[in-house]
């Protein structure tokens, strides 16, 4: 008597078409289909001519896949459907959002893409973030921007960061600096290389001089009038082109009365006028002063009238008063 849950035993075959029918589930097809080149390294085109059921590039695709997950390569999971990342990868994606909680999947991927040239999915730098643990504790690189002593360093680490993948808008919340320092630091390091990360020299560079000899023969000649001061000659010069600010005027005067010997302008000779009801003595003259009093307690319009001494400047008395010609 024989069991009925034995298989039914069959012959021993190469051929494609039996092998295929013989099995009962996809995965052992899939198997069957790649098992000579795992097994013996049989060419993968002649495998594909052979059965017609895949091309030579997808059997070297599966045996590579084969070789590197084993049996689950063939089944239909999810877990083997899905690509995981590379250990590196996710390390640095949790490192990146621990050590700046800004960063968004986006830069992060970006991030990613310049360090390993992988860059990641957005929904993948969520998943990963929801799946690995944050460190316990992440220190920072870098300071924010004002607390690092050296200016040059400053401008070193938006540059480093920059070079890494970071965003303008990243950078600038990382190191607590406006967009605007970060544009200006980006674009001279561009311009210039590394000379653009030191300190700009002060002052208009050597050998740049606005004022030259055809505007100091000018002032020269405008300074034979001694009425014209350096914004007179400031508004002079502007009329024939030439554009100095009174301060520069002032100082070519002045180098032009030490060089020639000119004598600095004197204004017109005024006469001293005698002060009105000039006192020579306490009580010769008084003043009455009379002031409308915006903040009062007094109710309608309200005065202050106060009594000077023209001689000694000192009040004589004062009183509040209700009307202006009472």
């Amino acid at each position: 008597m024989t069991d009925g849950s034995r298989q039914r035993r069959s012959e021993p075959t190469e051929e494609w078409e039996q092998i295929e029918l013989l099995c009962a589930w996809p995965e052992q097809r899939d198997y069957e289909l790649i098992r000579p080149l795992v097994l013996f390294g049989s060419p993968a085109d002649g495998r594909a001519e052979e059965t017609g059921a895949a091309s030579g590039r997808t059997l070297r695709r599966r045996t590579a896949r084969f070789e590197a997950e084993g049996m689950e390569s063939l089944f239909g999971s999810e877990a083997v459907k899905r690509k995981r990342l590379p250990p590196g990868v996710r390390r640095l994606i949790v490192d990146l959002k621990a050590e700046h909680p800004g960063l968004n999947p986006n830069e992060i991927s970006r991030i990613c893409y310049v360090r390993f040239g992988r860059g990641p999915a957005r929904k993948t730098v969520k998943r990963v973030l929801a799946e690995e643990p944050a460190p316990l504790r992440m220190v920072r690189r870098f300071p924010p921007y004002h607390e690092i002593p050296e200016r040059r360093e400053r401008r070193r680490a938006v540059v480093a960061l920059h070079a890494e993948g970071w965003a303008v808008k990243a950078i600038a919340g990382y190191l607590r600096v406006g967009t605007s320092t970060v544009y200006r630091i980006l674009r001279r390091w561009v311009e210039e290389g590394a000379v653009g990360l030191e300190d700009l020299p002060h002052g208009r560079p050597s050998g740049v001089r606005k004022v030259d000899l055809k505007a100091i023969a000018a002032i020269k000649r405008l300074q034979e009038n001694p009425n014209l001061g350096e914004f007179r000659v400031h508004a002079a010069l502007a009329q024939v082109g030439i554009h100095l600010s009174p301060r520069t005027c002032g100082r070519v005067l002045a180098l032009n009365r030490e060089l020639y010997g000119l004598d600095k302008p004197k204004g017109p000779v005024k006469e001293k006028r005698e002060m009105p009801f000039a006192a020579s003595r306490r009580h010769q003259f008084w003043t009455a002063d009379v002031r409308y009093v915006d903040d009062h307690r007094l109710g309608g319009r309200a005065y202050v009238v106060s009594i000077l001494d023209n001689h000694s400047r000192a009040s004589s008395g004062w009183t509040p008063w209700g009307r202006r010609d009472g």
